[in-house]
């Protein structure tokens, strides 16, 4: 038998080609996924074990919410602990933002990985953490160092002057040095600007005051005992770890971090595997069908039952083993190719070798043998039980009553409790609706798939007149052969019906957030610009004076940000500017009126007002930002504004009881609106700040939007591989439905039906089958899709289902251009067909 099975897999090696590449597909999927994690893991957990090489201590203190420049490492300390008997140095660190112009004066980086530190040199006048390829550190206040992608990336060599932004104005620096580091920020695409270590204090905390410590040890004493050392010299808010602990903690972070790439990259091999399934089946199912009499004569000559079904599992095994052979050598390509692709969209993976762990190598031959296996495990079954007789006498067996019963029985249960299940998750909000819909999503689709051989005829038998009257024999006969095994078809169409499910799905809920998103801007905002810091930081008190000095500007408010605490609940605030607000944002009052702001009194939203019992005139006790209190009255009850807080106060109010201004945007309206030369206007009003983001109306839309459309693209990226699995399925069952009717297309060609026709019936057949499963997939995306939109609607005002018939209707144009690629290659076989060799076939 295990001869038999050998044979069996090289007589048919054309026929499960469809199927080896399925599974090659699955399993390069799943490797390269664990591969590629795993290789990322470890490099960056190298590089984070790296940079703690000459730490035996690191200090690190917590900046203080209410003024993060008030606590930190004193000089008088850093002297302190330099000074214990177990310290070889003592190096203090201080850290920020700060982003470079390129010669265009753009921004380099993407703002939130662009940092800014002290260089910090020893006794030998280096600085350990750092190695310069070029110059020497910055030793005045003047003098900047760069590392060397910066520096490339903005053409920039020893003694240029270079533009630095950090949270205040533009400054120019002389270029002393450039480094190699192996700074995360850098690797992430970001950049790294070294100051001398007094001007990075005053910049970043405060004179004479560093952020954190790293320690290196004397000969012979151990980092345990420099950490009991240094720990009674530390202030309340700092913490000290040990080197190996600190890198051990990152790796763990990293490790996290990693985990949610790999599950979602699982999840989507997953799904192209589950569709693969229904291919792996359909082809052993065929493959038995047309061997029945080769089976029985087995069972004639003594196989049993059990022996049939192993030989057949074995022949799944094989072919599951050499598409997981190639499979993952595919899968090694991949993860080398997605660790360049990183490194082209701005990413930099730390220098390392790939990682094969037994894990990705165990996971990847278990996925691609057991799938195949499961996959035939069915049409094994049935070979088993065919009586040699019954077998002998018919090439085809016919499902049982019994049997079909049985199967739309439980297909039907199945849905049914899915749909109800989808229905009650809509019903909810947050993740528990939506963890209920996957649950009902789940038995929904198993439910249909089961139930679709059922399902096929009488879908089919509604275009049969139509395919009849347009193309005559051809179209007449292609919905004849659709329907002639509805299992076969409805393995084929459920695998497109899955990926069309996924799909529709997701672009339902994508457009109807992105619409919800687009109008929640254009409804809320009326100013032209809004001005924020690339580092998504605090904008300075100085951009505001800019701007409001600015030629065009007919408003300006600062949105920023503080809190008020009332009956000991926190409220968040906007500090904004009286009379200006009401210019740049859409706020129609209920009560009141919000000219109240010129005296003092505050805001608030009607949510928040009906939630606490507020109403205008109201005066509430109050404990202000910095702890000072005080009472302030209702002015104003509004229409909620997602761009602001519940509550608007005066700025000048916030500024007198805030620690330090916490501007976070900054809008404008101008005259005339939105234009190049009011953009300019703005520019270099802000000194040209290449770190200072001006945004108009649409980028600010597309911003908010341009998420949710990343997001989609992504998603239609990985589903792209389950689809590619499904056309494998149609061309595989032409391709072997054209195998097992060649008498029968012989006697049509002998009947007069010319090459032409012959092609176009395998055509047709196939853009049934195809936008069948198209059809069964978009409808069920679109339940599904406004199930899970409808869980988010309490949490997005304005939310109204979109249903985007302009993408629908490209699904099934591309689902019927998949059936018309899908049938080249059988339509050719069958045309090609010799007609009197094809009549003489068994």
């Amino acid at each position: 038998m295990f001869r038999t099975a050998l044979r069996n897999v090289l007589a048919h090696k054309a026929r499960l080609l469809m199927t080896v590449l399925a599974v090659m597909l699955g399993v390069a999927f799943v490797s390269g996924t664990l591969v590629f994690t795993d290789t990322l893991g470890n490099a960056l957990r190298n590089q984070s074990a790296k940079s703690y090489d000459d730490v035996a201590v690191a200090v690190t203190t917590y900046a203080d919410q209410r003024d993060d420049k008030s606590s930190g490492i004193t000089d008088a300390t850093l002297k302190k602990i330099q000074g214990l008997d177990g310290v070889a140095t003592a190096t203090g660190r201080v850290s920020g933002f700060a982003g470079v112009a390129d010669p265009d004066g753009k921004l380099i980086g993407n703002g939130w990985s662009n940092t800014g530190g002290n260089y910090s040199p020893g006794k030998d006048g280096k600085d350990s953490a750092y190695t310069f390829v070029d110059g020497t550190g910055p030793a005045a206040a003047d003098r900047i160092a760069l590392d060397k992608e910066t520096a490339k990336r903005g053409e920039y060599h020893i003694g240029d002057q270079v533009r630095v932004a950090t949270n205040g104005p533009v400054k120019e620096y002389t270029l002393s040095g450039v480094f190699t580091t192996e700074d995360g920020a850098v690797n992430a695409g970001g950049s790294l600007v070294l100051f001398d270590a007094e001007v990075a204090q005053k910049l970043y905390l405060k004179p004479g005051v560093f952020r954190d410590v790293n320690l290196s040890a004397a000969p012979g004493v151990s980092a345990e005992k420099l950490l009991a050392e240094v720990k009674p010299l530390l202030p309340k808010n700092a913490e000290a770890q040990t080197g190996k602990a600190l890198a051990d903690d990152q790796a763990k972070q990293i490790e996290q971090g990693l985990s949610g790439l790999n599950g979602m990259l699982l999840a989507f091999a997953g799904i192209a595997l589950f569709v693969g399934v229904f291919l792996i089946a359909n082809t052993f199912t065929m493959l038995v069908a047309q061997r029945t009499k080769e089976l029985a004569l087995m069972r004639a000559v003594g196989a049993s039952r059990r022996q049939v079904k192993r030989s057949v599992l074995l022949e799944a095994a094989v072919v599951g083993l050499i598409a997981s052979v190639v499979g993952f050598a595919l899968g090694l390509g991949l993860a080398i190719g997605l660790r360049s692709a990183m490194g082209m969209f701005g990413g930099k993976i730390p220098a390392g070798p790939l990682v094969v762990s037994p894990t990705a190598v165990i996971a990847a031959f278990a996925v691609g043998v057991l799938i195949t296996v499961l996959a035939a495990w069915l049409p094994a079954r049935r070979a088993a039980k065919i009586p040699p007789v019954a077998a002998m006498s018919s090439v085809h067996a016919t499902a049982t009553v019994k049997s079909l019963v049985v199967r739309n029985s439980i297909g039907a249960v199945l849905t049914l409790l899915g749909g109800a299940a989808i229905v009650a998750g809509a019903s909810k909000s947050g993740s528990t609706g939506r963890t209920v819909i996957a649950a009902g999503a789940f038995l929904t689709l198993i439910g249909v798939i089961v139930l679709i051989p059922l399902l096929s005829r009488p879908v089919i038998a509604l275009v049969r007149p139509s395919l009849k009257r347009l193309f005559g024999v051809s179209g007449k006969l292609a919905a004849q052969n659709a329907v002639r095994n509805p299992r076969r078809t409805g393995a084929t169409a459920s695998a497109l019906a899955i990926g069309l499910t996924l799909v529709t799905g997701i672009s339902v809920l994508g457009v109807t957030l992105g619409q919800a998103v687009d109008r929640m801007t254009t409804d809320n905002i009326k100013a032209d610009y809004m001005v924020t810091m690339a580092s998504g930081g605090a904008l300075d008190e100085s951009a505001l004076t800019a701007l409001r000095k600015a030629d065009g500007v007919s408003a300006v408010s600062a949105q920023q940000a503080t809190s008020l605490q009332v009956k000991g609940e926190y409220h968040s605030v906007s500090g904004v500017a009286p009379g200006d607000v009401q210019e740049l944002f859409a706020l129609p009052t209920v009560s009141g009126s919000l000219d109240a702001l010129e005296k003092g009194e505050i805001a608030v939203d009607e949510k928040t007002a009906k939630s606490n019992g507020w109403k205008t005139g109201d005066t509430l006790p109050v404990t202000f930002d910095d702890e000072k209190k005080g009472e302030v009255k209702v002015g104003a009850v509004f229409k909620g504004n997602e761009m602001l807080s519940p509550v608007l106060m005066p700025k000048d109010i916030a500024d007198a009881h805030g620690t330090g201004a916490d501007i976070r945007e900054i809008w404008l309206k101008t005259d005339g609106g939105a234009s190049d030369a009011n953009e300019q206007a703005l520019v270099k009003a802000l000194g040209d700040n290449p770190a200072m983001s001006i945004m108009d109306r649409q980028d600010i839309r597309d911003m908010f939007g341009g998420s949710v459309n990343l997001a989609m693209n992504i998603m239609y990226g990985l589903l792209a591989m389950a689809l590619i699995i499904a056309v494998l399925g149609v061309i595989n069952t032409l391709a072997m439905s054209v195998f097992e009717r060649q008498q029968e297309i012989g006697m049509l060609r002998a009947i007069g039906l010319d090459r032409r026709r012959v092609k176009r019936m395998i055509r047709l057949e196939a853009v049934v089958i195809s936008l069948f499963g198209a059809v069964v997939g978009v409808v069920l995306g679109m339940f599904l899709g406004w199930a899970i939109g409808h869980t988010l609607s309490s949490d997005i005002p304005g939310y109204e289902l979109v249903l985007p018939w302009d993408r629908i209707a490209v699904f099934l144009v591309l689902a019927g251009l998949v059936g018309v690629l899908a049938s080249l290659w059988p339509a050719r076989s069958a045309a090609k067909l010799n007609m009197l060799t094809a009549i003489k076939t068994e």
